[in-house]
């Protein structure tokens, strides 16, 4: 058990899992990442690039866009955090909140900018 690691209420419990299941943990924690990223891009491009769209319901798009981009990487870091903790206590791996609320968020995307190139 190893208090030097951070965070503590992580690496402070259990015992040392698999190293290929916290690597495989870890891929998935920044995958999370370079999705927000992207999400971050996008809600940038549909901006900038002033696509003939309803403005307001482009403009809703894109930050939907941004917000998710920014909210994504913290459920990800308390996913990462509650999968580790399994990991080395032997628990049943928790589920992925990231993944619906990345669905909603595309979902609502869609929707807004289909309204916004209809009623344009």
């Amino acid at each position: 058990m190893s208090t030097t690691r951070f965070p503590k209420s992580v690496f402070g419990v259990g015992e040392e899992p698999d190293p290929r299941f916290t690597l495989a943990n870890e891929r998935t924690f920044l995958a999370w990442n370079r999705t927000a990223l992207a999400l971050i891009a996008g809600g940038v491009a549909l901006e900038a690039f002033g696509l003939d769209l309803h403005e307001g319901l482009r403009l809703a798009a894109s930050i939907l866009l941004v917000v998710a981009g920014l909210v994504i990487p913290i459920v990800a870091w308390l996913e990462w955090k509650q999968t580790e903790r399994a990991l080395r206590t032997g628990n049943a791996l928790p589920g992925a909140r990231s993944s619906i609320v990345l669905a909603v968020v595309v979902s609502a995307v869609g929707l807004l900018v289909l309204l916004g190139v209809l009623l344009r």
